[in-house]
């Protein structure tokens, strides 16, 4: 049975749960539970549990009592379990059970699958795929941004990840990025080379459902991995090691309302979260560390202290390539996004960025969405323009006012105010027409300005609140 055969299958059992009241986005939290105990038996690893808490004990209690036992195995799980990642897995667990007929249904038909041949495909490609499955479904719930899987893999390709290196994930989500990382090492160094010398994949994921399905995503792949449940934007990361190369897609939105301190070690203070984790992984960053960061467009022309970061970005790091994404990425929320590619300076260095590559893979593009879905293919152009170094900094070929690809100096950026959101490729009548008519594009239009006229409204209230505080 193949991968997307079997994903198929243990998603089935999805139709169980909603029967019981459970809503997508708890569809494969619950699951997780049950297939890490299932995986654990059909891998030899049980010996990462308590006894009594294995699959066949839960399978053994298949008469009535057995959500009782359930909900006990859980507890158990979270608190007497040897291995501290499964502590973590089964931290807080909350079943969404609510009738013992439909717990008994799932685990008979996770027990029914061809588990031989799910070892032999991968079991941690089975569950990229349920994750995948997941995101598809809860897209437009939630206020969640779901990275396309084509997207993670073109930036990967160009990043380059290798043996030996620290990657990090400020925002982790299920852990996309530092899979394709972990598999692109694998590819490209083979076993052998990447056993020798194993990168070490760091991650941080604030929500508590979320950080379990990363959890049990890298257990699956066999990663040499460290998860923290927090903020990034706390010292929840003041632990965590400068990284070589950090890839993120933050979370977009604003900070303001949170009751936990802010970190005082990000030079500008606003409430923009992309603007937030912009300064963040800058500074995570070791000396000639690299980064690969999605933001909004407006992270690229807000003013004032949008402005501010942008310049000390520059400054401090060599802001090499901006791409600028297709509109329909992240469907049913409008937002415009584009990728930052960037190394920070060596120590002592000012002024480092000399110019900057603009790839505009937006125009003259037909939106995506649920009727045409983003592949790998529609990025070889990009990788191929982008070059062999991974720092950007292969000779590359300026193509003009008719092509994707320019490159734009330092003093021309400067005189537009450092306002990075820079197009020169025209629409055709075809293909504008294609946005015009796009409802998530008309949408996008809109939202963008909005979004960005609300930041500048939050800023003003934040700033006045905290100069009433000071006064009082």
């Amino acid at each position: 049975m193949s991968i997307t055969a079997t994903s198929k299958r243990i998603w089935s059992l999805c139709h169980v749960l909603r029967d019981d009241g459970v809503v997508y986005h708890k569809y494969l939290s619950e699951l997780t539970y049950l297939l890490f105990l299932k995986v654990a038996a059909e891998t030899g690893r049980e010996d990462l549990l308590p006894d009594g808490c294995r699959w066949n004990d839960l399978l053994g209690r298949s008469g009535p009592g057995m959500l009782g036992y359930y909900r006990k195995m859980l507890t158990s799980l979270g608190e007497d379990a040897p291995n501290k990642a499964v502590q973590e897995i089964f931290r807080f667990p909350t079943t969404v059970f609510n009738h013992e007929e439909n717990l008994r249904k799932v685990v008979k038909g996770i027990n029914l699958i061809d588990w031989h041949e799910a070892k032999m495909d991968g079991l941690g490609a089975i569950y990229e795929s349920l994750l995948q499955r997941s995101a598809a479904e809860a897209r437009s719930g939630a206020g969640q941004y779901f990275t396309p899987r084509a997207l993670v893999d073109a930036i990967v390709t160009v990043m380059q990840p290798t043996v030996g290196e620290v990657v990090q994930d400020p925002a982790a989500g299920t852990a996309g990025f530092l899979i394709s990382a972990h598999e692109f090492i694998l590819r490209t160094h083979g076993i052998s080379s990447y056993n020798e010398s194993k990168p070490k994949f760091q991650a941080v994921e604030i929500e508590g459902d979320t950080y379990r399905l990363c959890l049990m995503n890298m257990f699956l792949h066999g990663m040499d991995s460290e998860v923290i449940h927090g903020d990034a934007l706390t010292s929840d990361v003041a632990g965590l090691a400068p990284a070589n190369l950090i890839i993120a897609n933050p979370p977009f939105g604003s900070s303001a309302g949170g009751a936990r301190a802010r970190r005082e070690d990000l030079p500008y203070q606003t409430s923009n979260k992309q603007l937030l984790f912009l300064q963040h992984i800058v500074l995570a960053l070791t000396p000639g560390g690299r980064a690969a960061v999605i933001v909004p467009d407006n992270v690229l022309f807000e003013d004032n202290v949008g402005r501010e970061v942008r310049t000390w970005l520059m400054n401090v790091c060599r802001l090499h390539t901006i791409l600028r994404l297709p509109t329909g990425i992240f469907y049913a929320q409008g937002v415009q996004t584009n990728v930052l590619f960037f190394t920070r300076a060596e120590d002592g260095e000012v002024n480092a960025t000399k110019d900057v590559w603009v790839y505009d893979l937006r125009s003259r593009m037909p939106p995506f969405g649920r009727n045409r879905a983003m592949t790998l293919e529609d990025f070889r152009d990009f990788i191929t323009a982008f070059g062999t170094s991974a720092f950007g900094d292969d000779k590359r070929n300026d193509e003009g006012e008719d092509g994707r690809f320019r490159v734009f100096n330092r003093n021309d950026i400067s005189e537009r105010s450092d306002n990075l959101d820079i197009s020169w490729v025209r629409e055709d009548e075809k293909g504008l027409d294609l946005v015009l008519q796009d409802p998530e594009a008309i949408a996008s239009a809109i939202i963008d300005h909005l979004r960005a006229a609300l930041l500048d409204v939050e800023a003003v209230v934040e700033e006045l609140t905290e100069r009433d505080e000071i006064q009082a």
